[in-house]
């Protein structure tokens, strides 16, 4: 194209023939003299931080995430801009892979408890709210559950477990231990908001919420708004670790001690 242009730029001007080509002029002057754009500068050096930011997250974000991240590390650049690099650097992101397991199973046979919350996910102070779920974490070695409970108030993780099935045990300890975090002597009564799967509905569950006077709420069947709050961590760390996690599920199964309260982790709003 180069070569093109010098040879009827004496008859017809520069301008003109990358108009009629449709080429940038100013890339015809810059490959003419050799010297970079401020631009392309520029986007070397955002590529560098992109490639950073991508594999310091596993090489699982995608353009959304990376520009987030970009964004809270102080980088002014648009959205649009790092999906251009990411696309022209062929730099992706994890995705899903396979059918998604169902983990949502209601009892038919229990009676159902009301939605106290109403999609209104708000608490003027810790241990009111509790939201609970579980999902799915593709490892190494095979599939594994991850049980959580989320304080409304402090977007805490206050209590997690993780377990190679689905039965309510899974359950059942991440909300023991989210009890055991509950400061003593709370006298405001705690509501604790899950979906309709039976492993929330079984005996052992429910007793140990009237055991220690937790109130207990579920939202409505299929309706993910019913339990936004936890549908939203799952969504955000999704497909995040589900594919390329190297956590071992013996580690975890060795791990007698279990997760402590230090080990809390921040839930975005």
């Amino acid at each position: 194209m180069s070569a093109f242009i010098d040879e009827h730029r004496e008859r017809f001007g520069v301008e003109p023939i990358c108009q009629t080509l449709d080429v940038s002029a100013s890339a015809y002057y810059q490959r003419a003299t050799g010297e970079r754009s401020a631009r392309s500068v520029e986007d070397e050096q955002l590529t560098c931080r992109i490639r950073e930011v991508h594999e310091q997250n596993f090489e699982c974000y995608g353009y959304p995430r990376v520009w987030h991240e970009l964004q809270r590390q102080g980088e002014q650049v648009g959205r649009d801009h790092v999906a251009r690099l990411m696309r022209q650097e062929g730099i992706r992101g994890a995705k899903r892979r396979g059918k998604p397991w169902r983990t949502t199973i209601a009892d038919p046979v229990v009676q159902k408890r009301p939605d106290l919350v109403n999609r209104d996910f708000t608490a003027t102070a810790p241990d009111r709210l509790w939201v609970g779920d579980f999902t799915y974490l593709r490892t190494w070695e095979g599939r594994m559950s991850f049980a959580f409970l989320i304080d409304v108030f402090s977007r805490m993780i206050v209590g997690w477990q993780l377990a190679s099935h689905m039965r309510t045990d899974l359950v059942l300890d991440a909300l023991r231990m989210a009890l055991g975090t509950r400061q003593p002597g709370a006298h405001v009564q705690l509501l604790a908001h899950t979906d309709q799967g039976s492993q929330y509905s079984a005996e052992d569950y429910t007793q140990v919420l009237d055991d220690h006077r937790v109130l207990a709420s579920v939202g409505s069947i299929g309706d993910c708004y019913d339990n936004a709050l936890a549908e939203s961590f799952v969504d955000w760390s999704s497909p995040g670790l589900k594919d390329t996690s190297a956590l071992s599920a013996k580690a975890v199964e060795s791990d007698e001690g279990g997760p402590s309260a230090e080990d809390e982790t921040a839930v975005p709003a």
